[in-house]
C-alpha cells in the first residue's frame, strides 16, 4: 500500500466508523480482499484505480439511508470522492477515473461499467452480498426495518422495500440468486456462482423449516 492509499485508507476508515453494519468498514475491507482476488488474475488492470475506488465507493451509503433509498449513494459518492481525492492533491485525471468507477458500482444504476477497473470494483462489491457474509448482511439489513425473520414467497415478492415483508428471503429472491448473472469479470462470475449454492441451500432449509407456520 503506497502512501495514497494509505491516506485514503484512514479517510474511509474515520468515514465509515459510524456506519451501519452492512456498509461499515468491515464491508469495505472484504471488498478490497475481494478485488485483489481479481486484480490476481486480471493484472491487465491499473490496481490503483481499483484500490482506491474499493475504499470510497460507499462514502455515500449513509445519505441513501437515511433517504429509505431515494439517493443514489454511486451518483453522490462519485462526486464526493472526487472532492476527497483532490483535497488529497490526486491529479484530476486519476480523480476522475476513481469517481467514475465509484458511479458505476451499483447494481441497479443506470451507469454500466466500462473499464477493466470499473468491472473489478463492481465484481468486488457484489461478491460481499453473497455466501454466508451475504446471509448475515441480508438479515442484518431486513432488522434494521423491523422486517420478519421469515416470510412465504409470495409475501416477499408482494412486499415494499424497507417494509416488514421486505426480508433476508426477500432480498434473495428480488435481488442476490440473479448477481453471478450479472457479474462483468470471468473469475468474478466463478466465485458468485460458487458463494451463491451456498445461500440457495440456506433458503430452502429455512424454507423447510418454517413450512409449518404457513
Amino acid at each position: 500500500m503506497d502512501q495514497l492509499e494509505k491516506q485514503i485508507f484512514e479517510t474511509a476508515r474515520k468515514l465509515f466508523q459510524d456506519s451501519a453494519g452492512c456498509h461499515d468498514f468491515d464491508h469495505t475491507l472484504r471488498v478490497a480482499a475481494n478485488a485483489e482476488k481479481l486484480l490476481a488474475v486480471l493484472p491487465e488492470a491499473d490496481p490503483e484505480i481499483v484500490r482506491l475506488a474499493v475504499l470510497l465507493h460507499d462514502c455515500a451509503r449513509a445519505e441513501e439511508d437515511a433517504s429509505g433509498g431515494k439517493v443514489d449513494h454511486a451518483a453522490l459518492g462519485a462526486v464526493k470522492a472526487r472532492e476527497i481525492l483532490l483535497q488529497a492533491k490526486v491529479a484530476p485525471f486519476l480523480a476522475d477515473r476513481v469517481a467514475s468507477a465509484i458511479a458505476r458500482h451499483r447494481f441497479r444504476g443506470k451507469l454500466f461499467p466500462q473499464s477493466i477497473e470499473e468491472m473489478i470494483v463492481y465484481d468486488a462489491d457484489k461478491l460481499d452480498s453473497l455466501g454466508a457474509v451475504g446471509v448475515g448482511r441480508a438479515f442484518h439489513f431486513a432488522g434494521k426495518f423491523g422486517a420478519r425473520v421469515h416470510n412465504t414467497r409470495a409475501e416477499a415478492l408482494a412486499g415494499e422495500p424497507y417494509g416488514k415483508e421486505d426480508t433476508a428471503f426477500r432480498e434473495y429472491l428480488v435481488k442476490l440468486r440473479h448477481v453471478p448473472e450479472k457479474m462483468l469479470t470471468k473469475p468474478g462470475r466463478a466465485l458468485a456462482t460458487q458463494r451463491l449454492q451456498f445461500m440457495t441451500d440456506f433458503f430452502a432449509e429455512l424454507e423447510k423449516e418454517c413450512a409449518s407456520q404457513n
